[in-house]
């Protein structure tokens, strides 16, 4: 046996696992994802529960007397709803293009070593990632210096680059693209926008569906921009729609005794938990649905600046 199979061997011994470990491996690997499953699983028994089950039992696994009414209310406010779901769909689109673009193109440019800059762009990237200038100062610039206010920029532009994503595209690009590659390029006299969008995005696919992939959940799950620069309610995301809903139904609710007998009634009958857990579900399902389509480059994304054999 030569000495290299002997080593091979001698490694093997420490990279077996007992039948114990494995099953507590497995036992926790289950614990986690029921963990992330029956959340979800709860909401979606909320909003087929009856909104009188769900005040005189609370919330269950399964719910208790079935009903359809929160999905009925939600079809009924269907114009406000698809409304809000174009703009929703509007902003992760265009917002996660153009995040993706300026990422992965500052990424790129940070990680060649020729850059002059690059010492000191990279400090004005990683700095943001440790201290941040706080809400004032960004509302202020959004608003009285771009003049951003009841515009869809205004949920686009503020989350388009963050420093995490570029620090990610810049050791990607750094431990994964030859040098020799660009420099027989440019020998070719290819300029460096033709290296970066024939050449670099081209191979960097994992890196790129990753960033999308951040981008994307950042953009659909947003409702925290809306609040702050949106007035106008037609340019409302779907999460920013479900936060004003449920802040009128709750509203109401409290103020019922003193809207008359007509509003009493409607806020009595108007389902509320189950509403707010529909509205939930469909948010929720488009991303459910698009996450297995990236899911192997999300995790070989997240391997990025591992250290390599």
């Amino acid at each position: 046996m030569s000495t290299r199979t002997t080593y091979e061997t001698g490694l093997e011994k420490f990279n077996r696992t007992s039948k114990a470990v494995d099953i507590l491996f497995n036992l926790n690997f289950i614990v986690l994802a029921l963990l992330c499953v029956i959340p979800v699983i709860v909401v979606l028994s909320i909003s087929f529960s009856s909104e009188n089950s769900i005040r005189e039992s609370g919330y269950h696994l399964l719910p208790i007397a079935l009903s359809g009414e929160a999905y009925a209310f939600v079809v009924k406010q269907g114009t406000m709803i698809l409304r809000a779901l174009g703009v929703s769909a509007l902003v992760t689109i265009v917002g996660t293009v153009i995040g993706v673009l300026l990422t992965t193109s500052m990424g790129y440019v940070l990680s060649r070593p020729s850059y002059k800059l690059n010492g000191f762009l990279t400090w004005v990237v990683f700095i943001p990632m440790i201290f941040n200038g706080g809400l004032v100062s960004s509302y202020f610039i959004n608003t009285n210096l771009l003049g951003l206010k009841d515009s869809v920029w205004a949920l686009i532009l503020p989350l388009a680059v963050s420093s995490f994503n570029v620090i990610i595209c810049k050791t990607f690009f750094k431990s994964t693209i030859p040098d020799g590659l660009i420099e027989s390029a440019e020998i070719d006299g290819a300029s460096q926008q033709r290296i970066f969008f024939s050449i670099i995005l081209p191979i960097s696919l994992p890196v790129i569906a990753t960033i999308g992939l951040f981008l994307c959940f950042s953009y659909w799950n947003d409702w925290f921009q809306s609040m702050l620069y949106i007035n106008n309610q037609n340019l409302y995301s779907l999460q920013a729609l479900l936060n004003s809903l449920m802040s009128n139904v709750d509203a109401l609710a409290k103020n019922a005794a003193s809207m008359g007998v007509s509003y009493a009634v409607l806020v009595a009958t108007m389902p509320k938990e189950s509403a707010r857990m529909a509205v939930a579900i469909i948010i929720v399902l488009p991303v459910a649905f698009a996450y297995p389509f990236f899911q192997k480059y999300f995790i070989s994304g997240l391997t990025i600046g591992a250290v390599k054999g």
